[in-house]
């Protein structure tokens, strides 16, 4: 059973995982963690693979968040060690080298908001509800909802949000910037393979790097920043890419960049 809890398919540069538990609204258990875990380390250094989706099996869940069956049979100390596994897990999904985004297909709630949150990109359907809803279970947000989500849409709302363990739908979610678009069930995996596509369209390397500058300079001050840019810009000038790039543009036709 646990060879199939993660689905993955490849095409065109992407790879789309989808988390494969629809009976228990695809809640992360250990088996299912440490095969996103492991599947997220196998693609760093694949070249053919540009972006990744992750999204949740069936029509009614994204992700609802830990297993509480499974959690209930845990001693404090596994306790300690899935919320170690799961924060580690989302941390190398925001600094993966490759964008990623989140295709919110339904409930998204507890870890499934901060799957979410981890990704680069989030693309939500009309049906989604999200939210940090720990602390209606005495516990707070554990994989790094606390830390992404004010960052996201402030520490105002982030607060009230995680206070409260209220839910968003996906059109609320869309305006206090917790999600970047929200669109139809049936044209969810449409549209985050669009945006996909036009990710794929530019550099590799400057994908790469841009992602990274954004994440490392983000936290620093201004002057930090710009300095972690410049360092970022650099890897990108002597690549065979920014000649390609230069050179199709200057005979007008569509760049064809290898990532070198």
């Amino acid at each position: 059973m646990n060879d199939d809890i993660l689905l993955a398919e490849e095409q065109g540069g992407v790879l789309l995982l989808t988390l494969n538990r629809p009976d228990v609204m695809n809640s992360l258990n250990f088996p299912l963690l440490h095969a996103l875990r492991d599947k997220v380390a196998s693609v760093r250094f694949k070249t053919d693979i540009r972006v990744i989706i992750i999204t949740g099996s069936g029509e009614k869940a994204f992700c609802a968040g830990a297993d509480l069956k499974e959690r209930a049979t845990l001693s404090p100390d596994k306790v300690k060690e899935y919320i170690y596994t799961i924060r580690d897990l989302f941390t190398s999904i925001e600094f993966l080298n490759k964008p990623v985004i989140a295709a919110v297909n339904g409930v998204a709630l507890g870890g499934g908001t901060e799957l979410a949150l981890a990704s680069d990109i989030r693309i939500a359907s009309r049906n989604a509800t999200m939210g940090l809803t720990e602390t209606r279970l005495a516990i707070i947000p554990g994989a790094g909802g606390t830390q992404r989500l004010p960052r996201l849409v402030g520490k105002g709302k982030g607060k009230e949000l995680i206070l409260t363990g209220r839910r968003v739908g996906a059109e609320e979610a869309l305006d206090i910037g917790l999600v970047n678009k929200v669109c139809d069930s049936e044209n969810l995996l449409d549209e985050c393979r669009q945006m996909a596509a036009l990710i794929c369209e530019a550099g590799p390397i400057a994908i790469e790097q841009a992602k990274y500058a954004i994440n490392y300079g983000f936290e620093a001050d201004l002057h930090t920043g710009l300095a972690i840019e410049s360092n970022a810009y650099w890897v990108c000038i002597p690549t065979e890419d920014r000649l390609e790039g230069l050179a199709a543009f200057r005979e007008k036709r569509k760049p064809e960049y290898k990532g070198k």
